[in-house]
């Protein structure tokens, strides 16, 4: 008896460690939370309140797991929040135009400016992608100049100034529609996990993604199409930023130059605390989509709690570097290290 109750600490231990070691800190985070805030409020744990972080967990789903596609590749994307910037500005300014010109046609409209900001995005996935896959400039050096460029872009097309009049139809079908109940954009980030889930596991190009970020120089021996493999997963993530901005503009329903100011910062946390490691080669697809539903759960908990906006910026960012910390730990451990 004794050496059974000896024994069930290092049970518990080994199972933490083995937890720990798959998933990351995510686990132990998402408990802490949801004790803290359920003793805080006694509606964090409604139907409701569930089903409105969930909603409002759509746009940073779609972000992180574009993150998630650069992380993996041994980089990271500080531009995520200017494709979204941009592709509101430029989708709207094209709507509110193309309306005007062909009152007739709406929904053609509506497609050919979404189409627009698409298209104004993949230019900035395909300026990182070339400077960081052909050129070797580092990611964050890469990133941060187009961010920058990008940000000034979009600022300079409005004069800092929301772009207004876009047609009903856009808002009340992408920003608060909903087919057999489902909201239209919970339907958007349900494909996306679907298909990003799909291209990681059942593709080579997931494979390839995977052992670039592994190692750069095996798999470029390997015959691996490394420049073409960080290209492409640069430009993968910036067009699901798009597509989080054409929603996000559909929300608002204006063409905003602020939107996703802090979604770079909340992309990288949601990643890292699902246990995407920095240093490339390690994540999944179902944890990245559980770290941004956290991260969403995080920021509710604490409006739940009355915590103050520069408040919640501190806390959060403190939680990416604890994050960070953990996933050095994590790494030395899977490496053998201790």
């Amino acid at each position: 008896m004794g050496d059974q109750s000896a024994g069930k600490p290092g049970g518990v231990a080994s199972l933490l460690k083995a937890l720990f070691l798959r998933l990351g800190v995510l686990p132990f985070f998402l408990v802490a939370a949801l004790i803290v805030f359920a003793l805080v409020s006694t509606q964090f744990l409604s139907l409701q309140n569930l089903t409105n972080v969930a909603r409002q967990s759509v746009y940073l789903v779609l972000v992180s797991l574009g993150q998630m596609l650069v992380l993996i590749s041994g980089g990271f994307d500080l531009a995520v929040g200017t494709a979204i910037a941009v592709t509101s500005v430029v989708s709207a300014m094209a709507m509110v135009a193309l309306a005007a010109w062909m009152p007739d046609m709406v929904w053609v409209a509506i497609l050919l400016g979404a189409l627009a900001g698409f298209g104004s995005a993949l230019l900035i996935g395909a300026l990182n992608g070339l400077g960081v896959a052909q050129f070797g400039v580092s990611p964050f050096i890469m990133t941060l100049g187009v961010q920058s460029v990008g940000a000034g872009i979009a600022l300079f097309l409005t004069g800092g100034v929301p772009v207004s009049g876009l047609p009903f139809e856009f808002g009340d079908f992408f920003g608060f529609g909903k087919i057999f109940g489902v909201p239209v954009p919970v339907l958007f980030a349900l494909a996306a996990i679907v298909i990003i889930w799909l291209l990681m596991n059942r593709t080579r190009f997931g494979a390839h993604l995977y052992a670039v970020g592994g190692n750069l120089k095996a798999a470029n021996l390997s015959g691996v199409h490394t420049r073409r493999t960080l290209f492409l997963a640069y430009v993968a993530c910036a067009l699901l930023a798009s597509i989080a901005g054409v929603l996000m503009t559909a929300r608002v329903e204006s063409g905003e130059t602020n939107l996703g100011g802090t979604i770079a910062l909340e992309s990288i946390a949601a990643c890292v605390i699902a246990g995407v490691s920095l240093r490339g080669g390690i994540g999944r697809v179902e944890n990245v989509v559980l770290g941004a539903f956290f991260i969403t759960l995080l920021q509710n908990g604490m409006n739940m709690a009355q915590i103050g906006s520069y408040l919640q910026m501190i806390l959060l960012g403190s939680l990416l570097i604890l994050a960070v910390i953990f996933d050095q730990v994590r790494y030395r451990m899977l490496m053998g290290n201790r």
